[in-house]
């Protein structure tokens, strides 16, 4: 940079018989070099991920903890009775998609995240947005939002069982609950970072509130929307899980409390795949619907 400042310092004594675009070409062609080489300074040490690659090596590690686990068992180092074996888990899996209940579970549980992941959604992004038509509604109920958002929703779980059922209700309503303040969180942050100048704008060209409240904000926010959607889903989950823990017919969830307590420790790992498998299932699916709304925003 010293070498740099030096040639920019031999400009000073032409600066009265040049025009300031002359100078400001002669100093962007001074810049350029360096810039160019401040970008291959960021990129150096970095490689770009390759898909084959991630995937192998996502498969040698469940390779390796799976393959660990069951030579474990074999061995004797990992007691079987506390922690099954792969061999055992997937023996139980086989049993109970094609003799038990499961796939029935996994439906119910798919459906009480998906619609309370909906309904939170939409309430909690109205609610978000609501804020942006009075400072005194945003402060004042904002604070409840946010002790809402930070109760643990396990707390609420029984008095909603109680009220509700044992039913899908309940469970969607648990759900629903997850998503709904984080929802709102988001919305009201990005009401926040509304371009002032462009409310002004539209205000000076005649436009009423509802106008600007269509036509700016809501586009403005809906970055903020989208990027929580894969945080909001796994809520959503987690909160129809919780409530088939707390008291349910149906589900994945009373699957594991079942098994839990007539010790079948297998099935209970049966339970947790399945969660696991349908978590990944749900962000894909909620990426896929990310990637195209942000693409229908940008363009």
């Amino acid at each position: 940079m010293s070498a740099l400042t030096a040639r920019i310092a031999q400009l000073e004594p032409a600066e009265d018989t040049r025009t300031s675009t002359e100078i400001l070409q002669q100093l962007d062609s001074l810049m350029r070099p360096a810039a160019v080489r401040g970008r291959r300074l960021a990129t150096q040490g970095t490689s770009k991920a390759r898909p084959g690659v991630v995937w192998a090596l996502r498969c040698a590690v469940v390779v390796v903890i799976i393959g660990g686990w069951q030579l474990g068992t074999a061995l004797g180092f990992v007691d079987k009775f506390f922690w099954s074996s792969p061999a055992l888990i997937w023996q139980k899996a086989v049993e109970q998609f094609t003799t038990g209940t499961i796939l029935s579970d996994i439906g119910f549980t798919l459906s009480a995240a998906i619609l309370g992941f909906i309904l939170g959604t939409i309430i909690g992004t109205a609610l978000g947005l609501s804020f942006w038509w009075s400072k005194i509604y945003l402060k004042t109920a904002e604070p409840f939002v946010i002790m809402f958002e930070a109760i643990p929703k396990l707390a609420l779980a029984p008095i909603i069982v109680l009220v509700l059922g044992l039913g899908l209700q309940s469970k969607v309503v648990l759900a629903t609950a997850m998503v709904m303040a984080v929802q709102a969180l988001n919305a009201s942050a990005g009401v926040r970072t509304v371009d002032k100048d462009i409310i002004r704008m539209m205000y000076s060209l005649g436009a009423s509130r509802g106008k600007v409240f269509r036509s700016v904000v809501v586009p403005s926010t809906l970055p903020w929307i989208i990027s929580g959607l894969r945080v909001t889903i796994g809520l959503a989950l987690a909160g129809a899980i919780v409530g088939e823990f707390i008291g349910s017919n149906h589900g994945v969830g009373r699957l594991i409390v079942y098994a839990g307590s007539t010790y079948d420790i297998a099935l209970i790992w049966v339970g947790v795949f399945v969660l696991a498998a349908l978590s990944v299932l749900l962000y894909v699916g909620v990426g896929f619907i990310e990637r195209r709304l942000s693409h229908s925003i940008t363009d």
